[in-house]
């Protein structure tokens, strides 16, 4: 068989940074220019897996699991304070541990505020920004945060098990799988499956439960996020699945505020719309990528 018909090989492996053991999977020329995808709740570098292989011919694609996720383990001993600041902290240290000093950001979900603190900590290593259904507008929060919001306001135990039924339970995984896709039944359940399991490992629904009251912190970030993008103006493209009822359409529209150029396509899909689109995703991150890098 030709060299150039195979499927490029998704190696995995762990890295020490920022005192954790990060898992991460790779794929693609080791001197190629480098995409960063960092995944979203309640998800690991598994939703990728369709992804990586499909840019890994011309590119070094890389997809770690984020601390509280996947296979990444985070020592007792490391006392780890879970919020956003510090995934993105380990996420800094995990790309200083690679030697990454450019790269392309592919985010979604919980992967946008991460990825969005490592390009204003360093806007010159990045080279362009995939953001699907990966908000920075407070207009592109939809009505099924309303629970999460109530966390916020009042972050009693009453509320906190609210928002532990809402997201964490096996319905409320499946839920953010298969709502807004025109055929559920296509949805593979591998995905979903894998999540709840590991997401409801011991000890870890807590942390999970932290970081939705956390999040508040990334809303206020949010004017940052956006005066990052208007300095930087990074090539954006915002690609979304448009029938999300946590990451709605208007969020993907505001990019344009403040980068003129971006590009913004909507899926008639849901909020893991790689489970339906993934070969619509990564042509249009290809094309992308090819004007950018």
């Amino acid at each position: 068989m030709a060299k150039s018909s195979q499927v490029p090989l998704t190696t995995v492996h762990h890295i020490e940074a920022d005192g954790v053991k990060v898992f991460y999977r790779e794929a693609g020329p080791a001197d190629a220019p480098v995409v960063l995808l960092l995944h979203g709740f309640p998800a690991s570098s598994f939703q990728y897996r369709e992804l990586i292989p499909r840019l890994a011919d011309k590119y070094r694609v890389i997809a770690p699991d984020l601390p509280g996720f996947g296979f990444t383990e985070v020592p007792e001993k490391r006392q780890y304070k879970y919020s956003f600041d510090a995934l993105a902290e380990t996420m800094a240290a995990f790309t200083d541990a690679l030697g990454l000093k450019r790269y392309a950001l592919y985010v979604f979900d919980y992967g946008a505020p991460t990825g969005f603190r490592l390009a204003m900590a360093h806007p010159e290593r990045v080279t362009a920004i995939v953001s699907q259904n990966g908000n920075a507008y407070e207009e592109g929060l939809g009505d099924a945060w309303a629970p999460i919001r109530r966390f916020w306001s009042d972050p009693s135990a009453a509320n906190r098990e609210e928002v532990r039924k809402a997201a964490v339970s096996f319905e409320g995984i499946k839920f953010q799988y298969v709502h807004g896709v025109p055929n559920p039944e296509a949805i593979k359940p591998e995905g979903y499956w894998l999540d709840y399991a590991l997401v409801n490992r011991p000890g870890n629904t807590d942390i999970q439960l932290d970081l939705f009251l956390d999040y508040a912190n990334n809303v206020k970030l949010y004017p940052k996020f956006q005066e990052y993008f208007r300095k930087s103006k990074p090539p954006l493209l915002a690609i979304w699945g448009k029938n999300d009822p946590f990451f709605i359409p208007p969020g993907a529209e505001a990019y344009k505020r403040d980068i003129p150029n971006a590009t913004i396509q909507f899926l008639d899909t849901g909020h893991f719309a790689l489970e339906t689109h993934v070969e619509e995703i990564a042509t249009a991150v290809r094309e992308l990528l090819q004007k950018a890098i």
